[in-house]
């Protein structure tokens, strides 16, 4: 079985449970990304191109309990909390359009002919190429802990490793830690 053959066997055993998980069919499931420790689905792939447009999100967190978690992180102010620490952290902005850059780059290898084709014919090809993880084109700005903490169960990052010290409870300030490559 090709690499192919068996992301649509991962689709098709898991849709029904993905489908329970959104509360909807899901749209553009491409594969699954990441188990949870009970070896069921907790991020999607999702298709770059859904129903003709670009869909920026690469990875869909659709574990319920790990997305409750991470709402109640941004319920209680995180997000303008880390927010807060970026933009006095030129290092740690750095990592991010790295990760950004990354995500990118990805995204963009997972580019089906077809899906190029639509995307250019239709001018609609930096939608894509001009917007990072979660489809956020300001590369210093978190906006949505969710797509980024699916993004990094997938692929580690800088802001993915900040939740996973969020949610362990090791919450201290200052939550960005600077490393020996950033001094």
């Amino acid at each position: 079985m090709n690499d192919a053959e068996k992301k649509a066997a991962r689709v098709a055993q898991w849709r029904p449970f993905v489908a329970e998980c959104l509360g909807r069919e899901p749209r553009g499931f491409r594969d699954v990304a990441a188990l949870n420790a009970r070896g069921e689905p907790s991020v999607i792939e999702v298709c770059s191109v859904v129903d003709g447009k670009p869909f920026p999100t690469l990875y869909w967190l659709i574990d319920a309990a790990l997305s409750l978690d991470i709402d109640r992180l941004e319920a209680a102010g995180w997000i303008a909390k880390l927010q807060s620490e970026i933009a006095d952290s030129s290092a740690f902005q750095r990592r991010m359009n790295n990760d950004h850059r990354a995500h990118i780059a990805l995204r963009d290898s997972l580019l089906s002919d077809d899906d190029r084709r639509v995307l250019t014919a239709n001018g609609m090809a930096s939608a894509l190429s001009d917007r990072g993880i979660g489809g956020i084109s300001e590369p210093d700005r978190v906006r949505c802990f969710h797509t980024w903490y699916a993004a990094h169960l997938v692929v580690p990052n800088s802001v993915g490793a900040v939740i996973d010290r969020l949610l362990s409870g090791a919450i201290e300030a200052p939550l960005i830690e600077t490393t020996s490559v950033d001094i």
